[in-house]
Parts: C-alpha cells; sequence; structure tokens
C-alpha cells in the first residue's frame, strides 16, 4: 500500500514556517510514514534552507499531480503570486500574510480534489494577514470558509501525545467568547468532537465537558452558565449515544485521564494547559471540515527567524499524527 501523501503548506515566509516545514520533510520519520509535498513559495524555501545551512534537492512543481518521491528530491508545489516579493526575516509585511494564506489555500484544494489525503500548516503571522485586509480568526475558520463548511461547524482541536484539547470558541476577546457561549453551541462542539475523534478511529469516544466560570460555577454560586447552558447540553447529546460528562472545573479537569477529549469553553482553558505540557510538540486539529487539517500550536517566532535553529517538532508531530491515522485506514468523510 502506498504511503499517503501529505501537504505541509509553508507559513509566514518571514516566520519560522518555511525552515520547519522543510526540516519536517527531510525528517526519516515523516519519510517512513508519508509522502510529503511542501506548498510553499520557492524562493522563499531557498532563502531558508541556506540560512539554516540545508542543501535539499528540490523538485519544484506547479500540479500536485506532478509529485515524484521516487529519487529521494524534496516536493514543493509552487503556490508564490509571482510578485517575487524580497523575504526579510522578522518583518510583518501584507505580502507575508497573503502568501501565508495562499499556500494554505493551494494545500486545501489538494487534498479537496484527492491529490493528498491530509494537510499540515506551519505557522501564519495575524498581524500580516491583517495588513493585507484579510479577515482571519484561526485556521478553524479559514478551513471552513475554504471547503464551503459552515464556520460555526468547524473547530480547533490540539492534540499531543494521547492528549486532545476541543475549544467551544478560539480567538475573540472573553466578552465575546462568553456572549458565544451557549446550549447549541455547547451541543454542536460536543457532537463534532464525537465524530472527529471517531473519524480518528475511537469507536466509544468518551469526552470530558469542562465549565466557563471557576470550578464549574460551583453549583451557581460563581455563575449559572453551567447549570443552564453546558448541563443541559451535556443532557441532550445523551440522548444519541454520546458519552460526554462534566462539566468539570478546568483548573482541574486535565488531571482527570480516563477520557478521549477535553471540551474547554476558552482559548486559554485550553492553550495553557497544552503549552505548558508540550510546547514544542503540539499540533492543532480543524475539526468539521470534509478534509484532514492540522496545524501548530506555535507562532512564528520572527526572533529566531533566518537562524537555522527553529525546533521543527510541532510539524513533525502533526505530519506524523494525521499519517498513522490514514495509514490505518480509519479516516472517513464526514
Amino acid at each position: 500500500m502506498s504511503l499517503p501523501r501529505i501537504a505541509i503548506a509553508t507559513g509566514d515566509p518571514a516566520g519560522i514556517g518555511p525552515e520547519i516545514a522543510l526540516k519536517a520533510a527531510l525528517d526519516a520519520r515523516v519519510q517512513a510514514l508519508c509522502r510529503p509535498l511542501l506548498v510553499g513559495d520557492p524562493a522563499a524555501v531557498q532563502l531558508h534552507a541556506k540560512a539554516a545551512g540545508l542543501a535539499p534537492r528540490l523538485h519544484i512543481i506547479a500540479h500536485a499531480g506532478n509529485a515524484d518521491w521516487s529519487n529521494g528530491a524534496v516536493n514543493l508545489l509552487d503556490a508564490g503570486d509571482g510578485t517575487n516579493t524580497p523575504v526579510i526575516f522578522g518583518k510583518v509585511d501584507a505580502s507575508y500574510g497573503r502568501a501565508s494564506l495562499a499556500a494554505a489555500r493551494r494545500a486545501i484544494q489538494c487534498a479537496l480534489s484527492g491529490d493528498v489525503e491530509a494537510v499540515v500548516a506551519a505557522p501564519q503571522t495575524e498581524r500580516s494577514i491583517a495588513a493585507a485586509g484579510i479577515a482571519f480568526d484561526g485556521y478553524p475558520s479559514f478551513v471552513a470558509r475554504e471547503t464551503g463548511t459552515p464556520v460555526n461547524d468547524v473547530y480547533l482541536m490540539i492534540c499531543f501525545d494521547d492528549v486532545r484539547i476541543a475549544h467551544a470558541t478560539l480567538h475573540v476577546s472573553v466578552r465575546e467568547a462568553v456572549a458565544l457561549i451557549t446550549r447549541e453551541r455547547v451541543e454542536r462542539v460536543i457532537r463534532v468532537v464525537d465524530t472527529a475523534l471517531k473519524r480518528l478511529g475511537i469507536a466509544r469516544p468518551k469526552i470530558f465537558v469542562g465549565g466557563l466560570n471557576p470550578h464549574a460555577g460551583e453549583d451557581g454560586m460563581f455563575g449559572s452558565e453551567e447549570t443552564d447552558i453546558i448541563i443541559p447540553a451535556i443532557a441532550r447529546v445523551a440522548q444519541d449515544g454520546i458519552a460526554a460528562s462534566g462539566p468539570f472545573g478546568a483548573d482541574s479537569m486535565f488531571r482527570k485521564k480516563d477520557c478521549d477529549a477535553y471540551i474547554v469553553m476558552l482559548h486559554d482553558q485550553g492553550h495553557i494547559a497544552a503549552k505548558l505540557q508540550a510546547f514544542n510538540r503540539t499540533a492543532g486539529l480543524s475539526i468539521g471540515s470534509p478534509i484532514l487539517f492540522s496545524s501548530v500550536a506555535h507562532g512564528s517566532a520572527h526572533d529566531i527567524a533566518g537562524k537555522g535553529v527553529a525546533d521543527p517538532g510541532a510539524v513533525i508531530e502533526a505530519v506524523t499524527r494525521l499519517a498513522r491515522v490514514k495509514a490505518q485506514g480509519h479516516d472517513r468523510a464526514t
């Protein structure tokens, strides 16, 4: 059986994205599990390769179908816009924002057309994307729009080791996030997580749901969202056989180990826990769309861009995780 093909979008050209994407494509663990396809601007990849002291044999192609993994070369699908904008390491610029999303978009198109089985995206820089005038609040909503999926049906699940943490809200202010926590939204994210876990090969997922307030509201002493919103949502999905329990206090929930995924209400409830435990090994999975799409949970690290010292661990983790899913035959359209 052929190894799965996985596209790696190279992210912000001025950040560490092209460097860690290339390092991942060259990694022996990655090559043993899949056929990696870099997607990005060849000039940026070559610049990062030189800065990192790497001399890969690049096979630059215009169409994914022209990829050839038989000769040991690194396949690079050209997603450049033809403007040949010079890359200055560590700089915020609109052109770099457009380039990072162009690479991700091209990779997603490859997945939708069946040219690759999954996509991993290196980090982008939201300030550069904003400078380009592009509305962007994270990869889940971007993946939703690019795949024609309702934005409210795609969520972020960050993964490391055997831990999976899904988020009911993401890149919005805390004030807005609290307003977004409705019974319908909590029920929807539980259902999407259950479906995603089954897609990843877990036949009967067990899900723990966190609270919004301190100590999960302490029976209404610290807020009513748990009793009014979260508990009814859990009860509703239980009627359909989904094994979700909670709500649990977000400060203690992660000590509970007998589950397949945790759900948190707010961005920091999940990200702080993940980054404290596995900063360079954390990958983000956008769940709910028709494709397998993962990204890294860290940023573009402008301070070390072009120095050749960036750790590709999170990209390698994301690629190998998806490669194992595909190789085991668990994934299916949902």
